[in-house]
């Protein structure tokens, strides 16, 4: 039986930064506001002329520097919710960027939940063909906000992350235990009224139905601390392990007290806890690849390690992994 391994990760976050003193004046929010409630200091944001892809193929050259074997990968899955473009999808342009013509390419669009998805995904494809397969995550969110609302405003940010995933003999790599869940009751939650085919652009009478609002702060965080905590327990079940046993836990970077609310719940220590949530903000399916790309960086993974994944967000859609090096 073939097995996979996390072999390669890569991660791109534009040059410009935004702090909090920025958005609070424009908000008329006290200084101080935005990072006690959400542990985001300042946020990267692309610049005009950068697209999606571009953020994407700078993440995933950092990869290939470091792994080219990724150039061999026969899929590259693309986890975004913040495409260049409606149609086509930004995946095959990604790949002939990078050189790749040959290999699949597609979009995923699972809003913070994609990049566990995509790896998801890319592990079976691995498994069966035998393969690499590239997964890389990126959103341009600041151009689907509404400067207006708050809830929003103050947390979403622009960055990209990129992981190799290569066939593998050791039967403690890759994927061990996986969990997928979705609550389409919290549909609303966080939405883009207009845009899509129930309410084409052509029926817009209001500019800011096509950006992002989030309806009910409260109540998207509480459901996704549930969402995120049990399907992290169902994904240790599947795998046969315990918090104890997780060296890395690295949930989707939604904000700081998510973050530590999941990891209290779930019995696992801050010191086990990744975390890039305070210089980068959320990026979406991007913060689970960024986070582990910085960490790995600073200091590598080591064979024997276990990471556990999670992540929740817009659909309500979310999913968790464990993984072992």
């Amino acid at each position: 039986m073939r097995f996979s391994q996390l072999a390669g990760f890569g991660h791109y976050a534009p040059a410009r930064a935004v702090p909090n003193a920025q958005i609070e004046a424009r908000l008329a929010l006290e200084s101080g506001w935005i990072e006690r409630r959400t542990g985001i200091t300042s946020r990267r944001m692309a610049a005009p002329g950068e697209a999606l892809c571009d953020l994407a193929g700078a993440a995933a050259k950092d990869l290939i520097a470091g792994a080219p074997v990724a150039r061999e990968a026969g899929l590259l899955i693309l986890a975004t919710s913040t495409p260049d473009n409606l149609l086509p999808p930004s995946a095959p342009l990604l790949s002939h960027r990078l050189g790749m013509a040959s290999c699949g390419a597609v979009d995923l669009a699972g809003a913070c939940g994609g990049f566990v998805y995509a790896l998801v995904l890319a592990d079976g494809f691995v498994r069966t063909q035998g393969r690499p397969a590239l997964v890389v995550a990126a959103n341009i969110l600041s151009r689907r906000l509404d400067p207006d609302d708050r809830a929003s405003a103050v947390l979403f940010a622009d960055a990209a992350g990129a992981v190799l995933l290569t066939p593998s003999d050791e039967p403690g790599a890759g994927l061990l235990g996986v969990d997928l869940t979705s609550d389409g009751a919290g549909y609303h939650l966080v939405h883009i009224e207009a845009g899509g085919s129930a309410k084409p652009f052509a029926q817009v009478q209001d500019p800011r139905e096509t950006l992002m609002r989030i309806a009910d702060g409260q109540a998207l965080f509480h459901q996704a601390v549930t969402m995120m905590s049990a399907s992290a327990r169902r994904a240790l079940d599947k795998a046969g392990l315990s918090a104890a046993d997780i060296t890395h836990f690295c949930p989707h970077q939604a904000n700081g007290r998510m973050i530590s609310m999941v990891a209290h719940q779930l019995g696992i220590p801050q010191e086990r806890v990744l975390s890039s949530i305070a210089d980068y903000g959320n990026s979406s399916a991007a913060t689970i690849p960024l986070t582990l790309s910085l960490a790995h960086r600073q200091r590598p993974f080591q064979r024997g390690d276990r990471l556990l994944i999670c992540a929740a967000g817009a659909g309500l859609t979310g999913g968790a992994a464990v993984i072992g090096f």
